[in-house]
């Protein structure tokens, strides 16, 4: 490595509400020697931070812009209604949009959900954040629409939340530029849809040892001549040394001498 090389590194960046502690420990495990390097940045931005190449893949939610993002889909959250602890809505298990028509229903600025038309009475001014809104929940002001894990990522003691049955609802993806798909980026990819260590999907692994046909080595894997593999010389050696103990002629002149005795005259 030269001075101007630097370590590799891979930048995840995600947005508020997505927690990504699991794909974070599989990398962690499968490539300890690259460091994964964190970056929480507001739904609103993420797009300008992955096209500006400060971090190589985000965990976002939709909408992207599909003509320089790719984007592979991983859940879609349930939609609740933040409400403080003793309000009517509690009653119920779930909720319809409907149910909100008389509550102020804050719309805060960095809204996910991308309302066409938000549902009830309009607060009289819009939130900066999703946390603004959720301490004038708790001031009893009106209540929040938002993904379910939002409402847990601001959870109060002193609020609750039921699903919202027909609101619209927010789609995770991970999403990254699409003429910057990196072999670090294949890997995150490969963890994030459950692949193994060794697909062959995921991170390029050295080629297996190709298999030994029967017959390619043979003659470096044969045994040594003898026993079944000389069958056929065996059987002509056995022969020759049966004939030599039976006094065959052609075994040796002390043999010749064994077989026959001189005839009496008569």
């Amino acid at each position: 490595m030269t001075g101007t090389e630097e370590s590799p590194s891979f930048r995840l960046a995600y947005v508020p509400g997505v927690t990504p502690a699991k794909w974070v420990r599989i990398w962690n495990e499968r490539l300890p020697d690259i460091p994964l390097a964190l970056l929480q940045v507001p739904a609103a931005e993420a797009s300008d931070v992955l096209r500006g190449g400060d971090a190589d893949v985000g965990v976002v939610r939709l909408p992207v812009d599909r003509t320089v993002f790719s984007a592979i889909p991983l859940y879609t959250e349930a939609t609740v209604v933040v409400v403080p602890k003793d309000h009517l809505l509690t009653a119920a298990e779930e909720v319809t949009l409907e149910d909100l028509a008389d509550e102020v229903v804050f719309h805060p600025l960095d809204d996910v959900l991308g309302w066409e038309r938000p549902p009830g009475q309009p607060a009289f001014e819009r939130p900066a954040t999703t946390e603004d809104a959720v301490e004038l929940v708790a001031a009893g002001v009106g209540v929040l629409v938002v993904p379910q894990s939002l409402a847990r990522l601001h959870h109060r003691r002193d609020l609750t939340f039921r699903p919202v049955a027909d609101a619209p609802q927010s789609s995770v993806v991970l999403s990254w530029p699409e003429d910057a798909t990196t072999e670090l980026v294949e890997d995150f990819i490969g963890i994030v849809r459950g692949r193994t260590v060794n697909s062959t999907r995921g991170r390029t692994q050295p080629p297996p040892e190709p298999k030994r046909e029967r017959g390619e080595t043979g003659s470096a894997r044969r045994k040594p001549t003898t026993g079944k593999s000389t069958g056929g010389t065996g059987k002509k050696t056995g022969g020759s040394a049966r004939g030599s103990r039976s006094g065959s002629p052609k075994a040796g002149g002390s043999g010749g001498a064994k077989r026959g005795r001189p005839r009496r005259r008569s």
